[in-house]
């Protein structure tokens, strides 16, 4: 048994030190992995390299490619076209006649009095926007001060009516009686 012993003994201990073995290994890998400095001083065209596509990719470089590629197989995108007014739209200009330049003034004129009209009515907006805000910050913590006491109102009983509750569940316990049925106002508990 002795001999058994021994040799058990023998291989943890080789065990051991094949593990420490391995562990210095590891580590060595990984400082070794993470030595830019030195990758780059070995290395110098490679580290460029690396950097380099790392800068293509960061940079859109293979969509951009991509658009390159296709249009130069399918051909330029068709212009936009020249007339993108919904039907309705060019009725009404035309209703405004023939002359291109008198019905640009029109337009230019009228869009000048919707834009002023349209500016009152956001400053309108802004005024009550501002208000609202500063109201609701300003009622905003009274009425999370109110739930809350309101809140505490509700959950923690009333001290009187408490007391006398229990008050009743002693006595009842003192005396060993069942609790009494009836309404909730002879709740003993």
């Amino acid at each position: 048994m002795g001999t058994r012993t021994d040799a058990a003994v023998a291989q943890v201990v080789a065990a051991r030190a094949d593990l420490e073995e391995q562990v210095d290994r590891l580590e060595a890998a990984g400082r070794a992995a993470v030595d830019i400095p030195a990758k780059v001083r070995q290395n110098p065209a490679k580290a460029a390299g690396v950097a380099a596509g790392g800068a293509f990719l960061a940079l859109g470089g293979p969509k951009r490619l991509f658009r390159r590629a296709k249009r130069a197989v399918t051909g330029q995108d068709e212009e936009l076209p020249s007339e993108l007014l919904p039907k309705e739209v060019e009725k009404t200009l035309r209703k405004l006649g023939r002359d291109g330049k008198a019905v640009r003034g029109t337009l230019e004129r009228e869009f000048a009095s919707y834009l002023e009209d349209r500016s009152k009515a956001r400053k309108k907006e802004g005024v009550v926007a501002a208000a609202t805000a500063i109201a609701l910050s300003a009622l905003r913590p009274i009425a999370i001060r109110g739930g809350r006491q309101m809140a505490e109102r509700m959950l923690n009983p009333n001290g009187p009516s408490f007391q006398e509750q229990l008050e009743r569940i002693r006595e009842r316990r003192r005396t060993g009686t069942k609790p009494p049925t009836g309404s909730p106002d002879d709740a003993g508990l």
